[in-house]
This record gives structure tokens, C-alpha cells and sequence, in this order.
């Protein structure tokens, strides 16, 4: 189960985040939406970067199965942004943002790893028919 919080006044069909959230985790998940003031404080406190960004998972350690997955936050003034740049609607950039998070909830960091991560999100990306994931944008800027 999600379950989401609105911090902004931005409207977001919840329908697909639902689904992916069901598909992907059998656990429940925090999905916090806010804005970028926000997420750069978290980013800033948590990661030492006093920037925004546009999503940060904060994964909870399982004592029992039955336990929370985690948190997830998303700037939607940044998946806003991105989503004009890229040409594609704002719920589809969040979509692509939640799958992202949620695997960084299950332990991936593309980061790190030999591209499991990216594998991973490819499968549901394309699955719920969304554009170009995250980190093959990202390795398209480099």
C-alpha cells in the first residue's frame, strides 16, 4: 500500500503510482510529494548537498516482514521542470521518479553497482509504458 502526501498544491493522477507502488513492493510505502526548498534541505541534511534534486529514498530498516519499506520524496517543481524539458507529462516523470526510489528502497544504487539497477528499471519502465528512465538519461549526459 502507498500511501501520500501532498505537501504543494500541484494536482498528480495517483491511479499509475498505486499500481507501480502494488507492482513493485509488497510493502507499504510513504510517497511524499514537495517542492524544491524542501527536498534541498533533506538533500543537504542527509546526502551533504546543498542542492536540489528531483527524488531521495529513505529506506527503513526491517525488523519484521510486515514492516514499512521506506519513504520516498519527490520535488514536483523539479519533476515539473524536467518533464516540459523532456516533453512529457508531469505524472509520467513522477511515475518514472517513484520506480526509481522504490529501487533504491530495495537496496539498488546504480552508483555502485554493474548495472542491475538499470536493468531493473528498464523492465518497469517499460512495463508501465513510460519514457527514458533516470539513470539512462543521466548516462546520455555523460
Amino acid at each position: 500500500m502507498i500511501e501520500i502526501e501532498n505537501q504543494t498544491d500541484m494536482q498528480i493522477n495517483t491511479s499509475r503510482l498505486e499500481m507501480i507502488s502494488d507492482k513493485l513492493s509488497d510493502k507499504d510505502i510513504e510517497l511524499i510529494f514537495t517542492d524544491n526548498k524542501t527536498i534541498q534541505e533533506l538533500n543537504k541534511e542527509y546526502r551533504q548537498k546543498d542542492t536540489p534534486t528531483d527524488v531521495l529514498s529513505f529506506p527503513l530498516e526491517a525488523v519484521t516482514q510486515h514492516e514499512p519499506a521506506g519513504s520516498v520524496v519527490i520535488s514536483l517543481e523539479y519533476a515539473k521542470k524536467v518533464a516540459d524539458e523532456l516533453g512529457h507529462t508531469l505524472d509520467e516523470e513522477v511515475s518514472l521518479l517513484l520506480i526509481h526510489g522504490l529501487l533504491h528502497l530495495q537496496g539498488y544504487d546504480h552508483e555502485v553497482d554493474n548495472g542491475e539497477m538499470r536493468e531493473q528499471e528498464s523492465r518497469w519502465i517499460e512495463y508501465f509504458k513510460l519514457p527514458k528512465s533516470l539513470i539512462v538519461r543521466n548516462e546520455d549526459q555523460v
